[in-house]
């Protein structure tokens, strides 16, 4: 992710929501990512977060008038608006998208988001009706239709003491919504990526289940990676608990069954399929149709094996199609990831280790091995996920035959 903000001139403007503090996080993780951040604050902004806090984060001075005497004679909205790769409106009041929308230009913001041609991607905030009133949806239909992007509010307790859509997504949200915008990296635009993700649940009764351990990061990582380079992503997923990136078509499912259904059903139109998934190898021959109960017995159940969704893919996978997977492994991790990369028919397989230190389901990071058929054998010791994803999709098209 961070290589795609590198360098990058980024526009951080801040409207007058309550939600303003939480621009100085986002500023904060633009810059360690690289990105050359120039902070705007509106004049009702300055009211709710002080402009010297957003300068020390980014180490730029902040804008916070049209009018203000400077030494650099530029015209300063017009240059601005000139050199940057992005305008990032978070939070975005309902006056901002009113604004914006209709051409009004009154002060530093408005004025330049009418002479840039970077991309614009508004986050908004606002109380839950505000967001909801038919001129506020309006105005971001007109937006949209002149491409400009939104990274919709969530729904929880706002700030005024309701409940409702209208809360600032996620800071770490905003910035993945703004990596397609920025980067330079379009090697997949065009292309049909399909990601599994997450465990897998099968149930014993209605309380309980035989499931995988998965955090869902590897699978968050590819997304991401996917979207930063154009590409148009899918994800199915079991349960998890990271949320995927804005952009990504979702699909969630519970059980081996369900995820072999909805997989299967969306392969044959991916250009690559990606599977990151712990899928159950078994589920129970039978479940309870009510909680089963303690008896003081010893319960036995029958377990039957899960069908194989990597298998299935690789049997009739079509020419130019590039399949990879996925395997855990507490040993042996060359040989047993040969093995399903030969037995399942399979482009590349990344090994990962678990059971370690530092590795493997909820980690940050991973000790993996990626093999390919062409005898392609990488070792990515103790490497964060989001560089093992940037490398993964680096070695998809590393050769014309690959994608």
């Amino acid at each position: 992710m961070r290589r795609h903000i590198s360098n990058k001139e980024i526009v951080l403007a801040v409207t007058g929501s309550i939600a303003a503090y939480k621009a100085c996080e986002i500023a904060s993780r633009l810059v360690e990512w690289g990105g050359h951040v120039t902070p705007v604050l509106t004049r009702s902004a300055c009211e709710l977060v002080c402009p010297a806090t957003l300068e020390a984060i980014t180490n730029r001075r902040a804008i916070t008038a049209l009018f203000e005497p400077y030494a650099n004679p530029e015209i300063e909205h017009i240059a601005v608006a000139t050199r940057a790769h992005l305008f990032l409106v978070a939070p975005a009041t309902a006056n901002i998208l009113a604004k914006a929308a209709h051409g009004i230009a009154d002060d530093w913001l408005s004025t330049t988001l009418l002479a840039t041609r970077a991309p614009i991607l508004f986050a908004p905030a606002m109380n839950a009706n505000m967001y909801s009133h038919p001129a506020t949806q309006a105005n971001i239909e007109i937006l949209r239709t002149r491409g400009c992007r939104f990274i919709e509010p969530e729904t929880g307790r706002l700030a005024c003491g309701t409940t409702g859509q209208g809360r600032l997504a996620n800071p770490l949200s905003i910035i993945e919504a703004a990596l397609p915008l920025v980067s330079c990296d379009k090697s997949l635009e065009g292309r049909k990526v399909l990601i599994t993700s997450g465990g897998t649940r099968e149930p014993l009764d209605p309380v309980r289940y035989i499931g995988n351990r998965s955090s869902g990061k590897m699978g968050r990582a590819l997304a991401v990676e996917a979207l930063a380079r154009g590409a148009r992503v899918t994800v199915v997923t079991g349960p998890c608990e990271t949320a995927l990136p804005h952009g990504a078509e979702v699909v969630e499912v519970e059980t081996a069954l369900q995820m072999e259904e909805q997989t299967l059903a969306r392969a044959k139109e991916a250009d690559i399929i990606v599977c990151a998934a712990a899928v159950a190898d078994y589920r129970p021959g039978q479940s309870f149709g009510k909680k089963h109960k303690r008896t003081g017995a010893s319960l036995s159940i029958t377990l039957v094996e899960n069908p194989d969704i990597l298998a299935q893919i690789g049997a009739s996978k079509r020419e130019g199609q590039v399949l990879v997977g996925f395997a855990a492994e507490t040993e042996d991790l060359a040989a047993n990831a040969d093995r399903k990369l030969v037995k399942k028919n399979l482009d590349l397989i990344v090994a990962n280790q678990v059971g370690v230190p530092d590795s493997g389901f909820g980690m940050d990071t991973l000790n993996a091995l990626l093999l390919g058929r062409d005898g392609l054998k990488m070792e990515w010791p103790n490497m964060a996920k989001e560089d093992l994803a940037q490398h993964l999709f680096d070695a998809i098209l590393a050769t014309p035959d690959r994608c």
